[in-house]
């Protein structure tokens, strides 16, 4: 939520341990956001009850197993008491355990990518668009689950429409769990609408004039830093900004490639063109106004968290859902201040809604329990007691239901769970979902984007990177070494520094990433009719 995401080029891990370490592993492969619609299962495959896995056939439940579920990001505080909860339910349903893991969002990619490189045992793990799923499922990180799911757990088969079962396919397997919830993850501009009121700074619904609000903060509030971008440039500054500004085919692009959502056939190099130095001197002038931090690239702080404690005034981009969880988070301290949201899609003419990749769950094929961790993420999806235990805390101690809806009890630095505290974006069942009252805003903006929907035309693509997996590692230091200060905008001499970063991405192989990535692309659009 990811947005936080961030995206595009992975770590810096070599990809070479990664394709040692699932060689290694390859004896276990037989173990094996009006796209994305809400599900529509059966009340019966959602009821709630403790029978709702009893379909599963054959389950060999006998051993006690301890499974290791990994999510990103930070743990809740109150996490112990859910997992004890949790695990007493387990271990009477499927004589399992469970121990819950988070990465923290330092470093996050680097440790998913030892996750799945090192032979570790895991047995469920998120995936997503941004976690570079399907390019892993190529690799041969995840079991195929085709064969273990009618086995292990075949209300979750039922619950999950065939539709979205047949997006997530990678090479004609499935490889994760697609969430059910529609939503929109594209990002909007959001900023402290009481502050924008105070100082009378203009609506806004634009570039230009969120510009001019974090020029009236830099004026008015010289404490506060206007604009919160935090040490992932790439994600938080450069892919957000050309999401409004650009219009890309869809989410980040790696290699510095270019493709506009209308001409989807036609693939260019934004890395050195006209078009990345305007951006450029966008970020330089930011830089030098005083709108982006100096010490940036080191920020350890989550950018919401900013806008949570007043530290910062406004994020350039972030998705309707998260936007909402900060909201509701900011006020449970600060109930006079308020945030203001508005969608990039308004700005591009269309949206798309959240492809069924972008949220889910995998089986490793370090896993030692695969057919147990099915059975238990089919409780967590399909079972109401693990479903909103896991989504929300213990009614009564972190939040109540009133006239409907979900309430915080006590605030953001006391409640030790909030709303979706374990980051359960991919076990979201909108049977068992609770909202609070803010959420009725969210709605309002999904029905906008609604009406100017788009198919995502690009997340049904899988990169293949076996032929040129040493020059994409190359880049990737290359682009933190050159690239990341010029988004910072602590290179004087901007196209000087261009100059230097282009050089530097040719002697690493750029230009072999680039056009085997286009071949792979033109080939996709043109087996999917895409015009």
């Amino acid at each position: 939520m990811r947005n936080a995401i961030v995206k595009g080029l992975g770590s810096a891990v070599s990809l070479s341990l990664v394709v040692a370490a699932l060689s290694a592993c390859s004896g276990n492969n037989n173990k094996e956001d009006a796209s994305s619609s809400t599900a529509a299962s059966s009340s019966a495959n959602a009821s709630g009850s403790p029978s709702a896995s009893a379909g599963a056939k054959g389950l060999d439940t006998s051993k006690h197993v301890e499974l290791q579920f990994y999510m990103l990001g930070d743990a809740p505080k109150d996490l112990p008491k859910v997992e004890a909860e949790i695990n007493k339910m387990a271990e009477e349903d499927l004589n399992a355990t469970v121990k819950f893991n988070y990465t923290t969002w330092t470093d996050w990619e680097q440790k998913y990518k030892l996750l799945l490189s090192t032979g570790q045992a895991v047995d469920l793990i998120f995936t997503a668009d941004w976690t570079q799923f399907q390019s892993y499922a190529k690799k041969g990180a995840f079991l195929a689950i085709d064969d273990i799911l009618p086995k292990a757990a075949p209300a979750l088969q039922a619950f999950v429409p065939q539709d979205m079962w047949d997006a997530v396919k990678v090479n004609d397997k499935t490889y994760t769990v697609p969430a059910t919830y529609k939503e929109y993850v594209t990002n909007g501009f959001v900023w402290r609408e009481d502050l924008r009121l105070k100082y009378n700074l203009p609506e806004i619904n634009s570039l230009d004039t969120f510009e001019q609000y974090l020029a009236g903060i830099k004026k008015n509030e010289p404490g506060i830093q206007p604009l919160a971008i935090g040490s992932e440039l790439r994600g938080n500054l450069s892919d957000v900004y050309r999401e409004v500004a650009h219009s890309p085919v869809g989410g980040p692009l790696p290699y510095g490639i270019g493709i506009a959502y209308d001409k989807p056939s036609e693939v260019y190099s934004y890395w050195g063109s006209a078009e990345q130095l305007e951006d450029l001197k966008t970020y330089k002038r930011w830089a030098d106004s005083g709108y982006i931090s100096k010490n940036e690239v080191n920020e350890k702080t989550v950018n919401q968290d900013k806008l949570i404690n007043g530290t910062a005034a406004a994020m350039l981009g972030d998705n309707p859902n998260r936007y909402n969880s900060t909201l509701g988070k900011m006020k449970s301290t600060h109930p006079d201040w308020e945030l203001g949201y508005y969608p990039f899609p308004l700005i591009k003419g269309y949206a798309t809604p959240v492809h069924p990749i972008h949220n889910g769950y995998a089986v490793p094929v370090s896993s030692k329990n695969p057919e147990r961790a099915l059975a238990f993420f089919e409780k967590m999806v399909t079972d109401k007691r693990y479903n909103q235990l896991t989504q929300y805390g213990f009614e009564g101690v972190n939040y109540t239901v009133e006239n409907g809806y979900y309430k915080m009890l006590g605030d953001n630095n006391s409640n030790g769970f909030p709303r979706e505290g374990m980051n359960g974006w991919a076990w979201r069942n909108p049977e068992f979902m609770l909202f609070d009252p803010s959420y009725d805003g969210v709605k309002k903006i999904f029905d906008q984007l609604d009406a100017i929907q788009k198919p995502d035309i690009f997340t049904g693509f899988a990169e293949d990177y076996t032929e040129y997996q040493a020059e994409r590692a190359a880049l990737e230091q290359v682009e933190k070494q050159y690239l990341f200060p010029l988004l910072a905008g602590q290179v004087k001499d901007i196209e000087g520094g261009l100059t230097t970063f282009m050089d530097k991405a040719k002697q690493a192989g750029l230009e072999k990433a680039q056009e085997s990535y286009k071949k792979q692309w033109l080939a996709y659009v043109q087996d999917k009719g895409i015009q």
